[in-house]
């Protein structure tokens, strides 16, 4: 669920964000892009039309336009219906301030950034040389690929969180593996892609120097990486599938969701996920707030619903298309779910590893079923008053898999909201 902030990032938890070593003025940091730009066009493939302003601002600058930034792109009524979903699909603390949290750990994180909406690129006041130079290569190259594609087209999706995760992915994918070409030609990247999983549990241990991010809770912190680490990886299979040199994968050829990115396959046959989503709702209930989870954030789901890791990348590798629902009932929040899986058999995986994450995250785990009023079983949730249910459902040939979580008293449970299916575009 991409509600971050959208302001395109350094890979800070990589490059560090110094804040020893001589202060930076405007001069010297555009004095280091000038250094910079030839071994970042030659990194990309890609030259520079209009070389971005460079700019340079302090920490509460810098916080300030996250926090403008933060308004615009997720107003007050909208950032806390997010918190509220999140809060009900139990992927971070019911007390947690969403807000609060994304600008403390985006004021911890930042060393630079690239703006499209001014096209000028802003470094931190007060950067080690050393770091400063790996940001402002990541940085031009968003500068560089805003030439080119529009990155607010990417960022400023609404309610199609998977697919802009992919596009974030290629953004930040490329970025990464750019800068690392550009300030290091010839590096072995096998060994640098290879040791993510050594990177990622170095960025989680760095307590003293990330408190912030060390103590966020996984859905926020695999989706900061995730851009960064799996988009590096498909831009590296990317270039080595390139049909010619001057090939981007941009336009028609941006991936449509993380399953793509995630596997070769799927993005080199162009898998298009499947529709799927819900009929009009009771009109005594009301939308809160709907999205999707895609194949990465439902695997991260799962894991924080105490499903062991391998078995969540498992039994979410089968995705094909989600959609849910946040509903306000008279009786209380709903939660809906459908997701559409590419065979039976992953259908039922992604079932199994569903009901003991959903016991576990309610409170139900080892409870005997209690019958339903139709087809199915029902579990009483660990909260009371609430009740929920698990279903594998076909619809025209396709496996579903759908969750509710709502109150006992819900009028909705003898006449739950009617799922739709159709093919998404590519």
């Amino acid at each position: 669920m991409r509600w971050l902030v959208t302001a395109l990032l350094a890979l800070a938890p990589l490059a560090g964000t110094a804040r020893a070593g001589r202060a930076q003025n405007e001069r010297s940091a555009q004095q280091i892009a000038r250094e910079v730009i030839p071994d970042v066009e030659r990194a990309v493939g890609l030259k520079f039309r209009h070389p971005p302003d460079i700019e340079v601002r302090s920490r509460e600058q810098v916080r300030g336009y996250l926090s403008r930034k933060l308004a615009e792109d997720l107003p007050p009524s909208e950032l806390l219906a997010v918190q509220r979903t999140y809060r009900a699909f139990g992927v971070v603390p019911d007390t947690l301030d969403l807000r609060r949290l994304m600008l403390d750990l985006y004021s911890e994180q930042v060393a630079g950034y690239y703006d499209p909406d001014s096209s000028a690129l802003f470094v931190v006041r007060g950067a080690d040389p050393l770091v400063l130079k790996l940001i402002m290569a990541h940085e031009l190259v968003h500068a560089l690929q805003d030439e080119y594609t529009s990155l607010n087209a990417i960022l400023k999706l609404r309610r199609q969180n998977d697919r802009q995760m992919a596009g974030q992915a290629v953004a930040e994918g490329q970025a990464t593996l750019a800068s690392i070409e550009a300030l290091a030609p010839g590096a072995d990247l096998d060994d640098v892609l290879g040791n993510w999983d050594q990177v990622r549990r170095l960025i989680r241990a760095q307590q003293s120097a990330m408190p912030v991010f060390a103590s966020a809770p996984l859905i926020v912190q695999e989706g900061l990486l995730f851009p960064y680490l799996a988009g590096a990886q498909f831009m590296r299979d990317f270039n080595a599938r390139r049909a010619r040199p001057d090939e981007e994968p941009y336009g028609e050829r941006m991936p449509v969701s993380t399953a793509q990115v995630l596997h070769p396959h799927a993005y080199s046959s162009r898998q298009v996920p499947e529709r799927v989503g819900f009929a009009r709702s009771p009109a005594r209930d009301t939308l809160v707030y709907d999205d999707d989870f895609g194949e990465f954030e439902t695997r991260i789901a799962l894991e924080t619903w105490s499903v062991g890791e391998a078995v969540a990348i498992a039994a979410a590798a089968g995705w094909d298309g989600d959609r849910f629902e946040l509903l306000g009932t008279p009786a209380g929040t709903a939660v809906l779910w459908v997701s559409a899986w590419t065979t039976p058999l992953g259908a039922e995986e992604f079932e199994r590893a569903l009901m003991a994450g959903w016991a576990r995250r309610t409170g139900a785990a080892g409870q005997a079923p209690v019958p339903a009023g139709g087809s199915g079983a029902d579990y009483r949730s660990g909260s009371e008053g609430r009740r929920w249910r698990v279903e594998l459902l076909q619809m025209r040939g396709v496996s579903v898999v759908r969750l509710v979580d709502g109150p006992a008293r819900w009028d909705g449970w003898t006449h739950l909201p009617a799922l739709t299916l159709a093919r998404a575009r590519p």
